[in-house]
C-alpha cells in the first residue's frame, strides 16, 4: 500500500507542476504583453524629437480651446421636440501625424471628431418637431405632393440647376397613380416621405383610421420606392398626440414646419420670396407645395438662403445632430 501513496503523491505532485507551469505560463504571457505594449509605448517616444515633443504639447494644449460641447436634443414649450447638434473636438493624433510631416510649418493642420450629444431627437420619446437645433445653420424644402403634377419638373430643374436636395412628402393615392414621376424625384437624389394615404384631417380621425394612412403609403413607399423612410409630415399640420404616436409606432418621426408658404392660396412670388427672407433662420423648415407660386418662387427663395450663408439639405439632414460640412454652403 507504501507504493500505491508514494504513486499517487509523485501524480498530484506531476499534476500541481503541470497546473502551475499552465499558469506561470499564461501570466508570463501577460506580463510580456504588457512589457511589450509598455515597450512600444516608449520606443514610440523616444522616437519623438525635442521639437515634436513641443509640438504635440502645443497641439493638446489647443485642442481644449477649440473643444466646442454638443447639444442636448430637447423639449421646448413653443416648438416641441428640438434636435442635438454635435460638438467637436481636436483629434490630437491625427493632428500631430499631419502636422509632423511638415515640421517647418507654423500652421497646424487640424483635425476633428464630432461629439455626440447624450440625448438625441429619438430619445425624446412621441412628440412633434417643426424646426432643426437652432445652432445648425441649415434650412430645408418640404414639398408636400397630392396634387400639382404640371409644376413637377419646373420644380426639379430649378432644384438641379442650384444643386439642392429637397424632401418631398408623397401622398399614397398620388404615389400610386404616379410612380414614374415618383420615381423621377427620387433618381435627382431627393428625400421620400409619407405623407398619410388620402390627405385626410388626421386628428379627426380614429386610432385605426390613423394607422391604416400611415401604414399604407408606408407600404407604397418601399414596395414602389424601396424607401425605408422615417418621416411623417401630416395633411394640412393636422395631428393629435394619437398621430403622433402611432407615427412613432411605425418608425417615424411627424414633422410639421417652421415657415408656410401658403402658395395654396397663390400668392405673387415676389411675396413668397419676401415671407421667407424675413424669416429666415438656422434649422427652418419651409413648407410648400408644386404649385405656379412655389415654382417662381422657388429661385428667389434658394437665392436668399445661399446670401445669408444658409446650408439647404433634406428635411432628415436638417433634424440630425450631425455638424455642417464647411464646404456645404455655397454663395457666401
Amino acid at each position: 500500500m507504501l507504493w500505491m501513496r508514494k504513486g499517487a503523491a509523485i501524480a498530484g505532485t506531476i499534476l500541481a507542476l503541470l497546473i502551475f507551469v499552465r499558469l506561470n505560463s499564461d501570466v508570463a504571457f501577460f506580463i510580456k504583453s504588457l512589457k511589450s505594449s509598455k515597450e512600444s509605448q516608449l520606443v514610440w517616444s523616444s522616437k519623438r524629437t525635442e521639437a515634436e515633443e513641443q509640438l504635440y504639447e502645443r497641439i493638446v494644449a489647443e485642442a481644449k480651446n477649440q473643444y466646442i460641447a454638443p447639444i442636448n436634443a430637447r423639449i421646448d414649450r413653443v416648438w416641441h421636440a428640438i434636435p442635438g447638434y454635435n460638438g467637436l473636438e481636436v483629434d490630437v493624433e491625427k493632428t500631430f501625424q499631419a502636422a509632423r510631416l511638415n515640421p517647418n510649418s507654423d500652421i497646424i493642420p487640424f483635425h476633428y471628431a464630432e461629439v455626440e450629444p447624450d440625448i438625441k431627437l429619438e430619445q425624446l420619446g412621441a412628440h412633434p418637431v417643426y424646426r432643426g437645433n437652432p445652432n445648425k445653420k441649415m434650412i430645408s424644402f418640404m414639398i408636400n405632393v397630392a396634387w400639382g403634377n404640371e409644376y413637377i419638373e419646373a420644380i426639379l430643374k430649378t432644384l438641379r440647376d442650384e444643386n439642392v436636395k429637397a424632401t418631398f412628402f408623397l401622398d399614397g393615392s398620388w404615389l400610386k397613380k404616379n410612380p414614374d414621376i415618383a420615381k423621377q424625384i427620387q433618381a435627382e437624389g431627393h428625400e421620400m416621405s409619407n405623407h398619410a394615404y388620402s390627405h385626410p384631417d388626421m386628428k379627426l380621425l380614429g386610432r385605426a383610421e390613423q394607422q391604416s394612412q400611415i401604414q399604407r403609403t408606408e407600404q407604397l413607399l418601399e414596395s414602389v420606392l424601396q424607401v425605408k423612410n422615417r418621416l411623417f409630415a401630416p395633411p394640412s399640420g393636422s395631428y393629435n398626440k394619437a398621430t403622433v404616436q402611432i407615427a412613432r409606432e411605425q418608425g417615424l418621426q411627424t414633422v410639421l414646419w417652421t415657415i408656410d408658404t401658403v402658395d395654396w392660396r397663390k400668392p405673387p412670388a415676389s411675396s413668397i420670396v419676401t415671407k421667407i427672407t424675413n424669416h429666415l433662420e438656422p434649422g427652418a423648415l419651409i413648407l410648400m407645395h408644386p404649385t405656379a407660386s412655389s415654382r417662381d418662387a422657388l429661385p428667389g427663395m434658394i437665392k436668399a438662403a445661399k446670401k445669408r450663408g444658409y446650408a439647404i439639405g433634406t428635411v432628415s439632414q436638417t433634424l440630425s445632430s450631425e455638424r455642417i460640412d464647411a464646404g456645404a454652403v455655397e454663395g457666401k
